[in-house]
């Protein structure tokens, strides 16, 4: 998860990112967004998604599409929806 969190710090680096979210990928841990950063020690945010590491390698590559992960039960929201709605524009 370091090795993820590192490389969403980098896309932070030129793309800026509102609100504070959370990808709880269960046993495997958790990426927070929040303050310019991505960090893997757990804490309240104002949106979470819950995956597995590799839906979430996925979407960060752009090979999942979040609609359809919803649709198809890869990915639960909980929390503010107009939070997760500001990754669109950190991964594209």
């Amino acid at each position: 998860m370091e090795q993820i969190a590192a490389d969403i710090r980098k896309v932070l680096e030129t793309r800026s990112f509102s609100g504070s979210l959370k990808f709880d990928c269960g046993d495997d841990g958790v990426i927070v967004l929040a303050d310019g950063t991505a960090l893997t020690e757990n804490r309240e945010t104002d949106c979470t998604l819950r995956l597995s590491r590799d839906n979430l390698v996925a979407l960060l590559r752009g090979k999942l599409n979040p609609m359809m992960a919803m649709a198809t039960g890869k990915l639960k929201l909980s929390g503010n929806p107009a939070v997760a709605m500001g990754l669109a524009k950190l991964l594209g």
